[in-house]
């Protein structure tokens, strides 16, 4: 799960909140020009029939019920593009993705290349533009596919990530980065920023990165709203890099001044995010932390990351309720894309 900058959404069960309907998933490989190679994506909806299956269990957290060779239920349906972090899945976002399905959206997630389990390659896990790549290419697919394009509302088009899949969504409503920013932050904070000091330790070199494409526009049109929950690489920004963000976006921040992520918060003891760019809905859930939103563990999920020498994922400030933290982010979001 390191690096903890992005640290990877997991699995949580779907009874966080009451079911409307049952959640269809289908697992389909959607070709990404911009790699050289297909990707593989889940897209959840809305369903009817098939058949249930935990997606994602593991001796560490709970799955998701899911419903495998289901049929899409009748209807026109607004479209969320899921980004997930450093080193996750589309599965270990399954929690959210489900959810917002559950409440009357097509979830398009992806396994983005280069950035996924199994597949973190440096230097090219920073490419953060090719993440934004992959959630157009894929909105594409949906838009044009048979089996999808008849159940698409193309007016309703959003985006949803969390930590660098937060900086993604960003990224696809217009924000730009900032390579030289971004590098002369990091070239300063290796030893109180996580973000920094991990990219320090993969032999990443941000000044080698290419600038043009690292600074240039992402922005989709056709999006209408985000929602970017804890969002990495937001330092080292100024005026001009939010200038195209002009759609409703939605901020989560996760845990109090001690318990926040240092390498994900934006507020005014991090990277100050939410002072550059104010039109933000911003909403801070205490008490939590980053990990929080990877899910609910099961009761020997702590032990074995600890035996594994992994994060303390597990691990959450005195009072916290997982499972409200989990239904208070599908509640804000839901709410934000004025999800049925």
């Amino acid at each position: 799960m390191k690096p903890i900058i992005f640290a990877v959404a997991l699995l949580l069960p779907i009874s966080l909140q009451q079911a409307k309907a049952e959640t269809g998933v289908s697992i389909v490989s959607i070709p990404a020009a911009h790699h050289g190679k297909d990707m593989e994506a889940g897209i959840f909806f809305p369903s009817e029939g098939g058949t249930a299956f935990e997606l994602g269990e593991n001796g560490v957290f709970h799955g998701t019920t899911v419903h495998e060779a289901a049929k899409i239920s009748t209807g026109k349906y607004p479209v969320v593009l899921m980004s997930h972090g450093w080193g996750g899945n589309f599965k270990r976002m399954a929690w959210l993705s489900a959810a917002l399905a559950n409440k009357g959206a097509i979830v398009v997630a992806v396994n983005h290349p280069n950035s996924t389990t199994g597949d973190v390659s440096s230097p090219r896990a920073l490419d953060h533009w090719t993440r934004a790549q992959d959630l157009s290419t894929a909105l594409d697919y949906v838009m044009k596919s048979s089996d999808w394009s008849a159940h698409v509302d193309p007016a309703r088009v959003y985006a949803a990530g969390f930590s660098y899949g937060g900086w993604t969504v960003l990224s696809l409503g217009g924000l730009k980065g900032d390579r030289d920013g971004i590098d002369a932050f990091c070239s300063k904070a290796t030893d109180v920023n996580s973000h920094c000091a991990d990219i320090l330790k993969s032999g990443i070199k941000i000044a080698n990165i290419d600038d043009v494409k690292w600074n240039a526009t992402y922005k989709d049109a056709r999006i209408s709203a985000v929602a970017a929950i804890d969002p990495a690489l937001t330092w080292g920004l100024q005026e001009p890099h939010i200038k195209d963000l002009d759609i409703p976006v939605l901020l989560i921040g996760l845990g109090d001044r001690e318990s926040r992520l240092h390498a994900t918060d934006t507020s005014d003891a991090g990277s100050n995010f939410v002072a550059l760019f104010p039109a933000a809905k911003v909403e801070q859930i205490v008490p939590a932390t980053h990990f929080t939103a990877l899910g609910v563990c099961k009761p020997a999920g702590a032990a074995i990351l600890a035996e594994e020498k992994d994060d303390p994922v597990c691990t959450d400030p005195a009072g916290t309720d997982r499972r409200a933290v989990m239904n208070r982010i599908i509640t804000s979001i839901s709410s934000h894309f004025d999800l049925d």
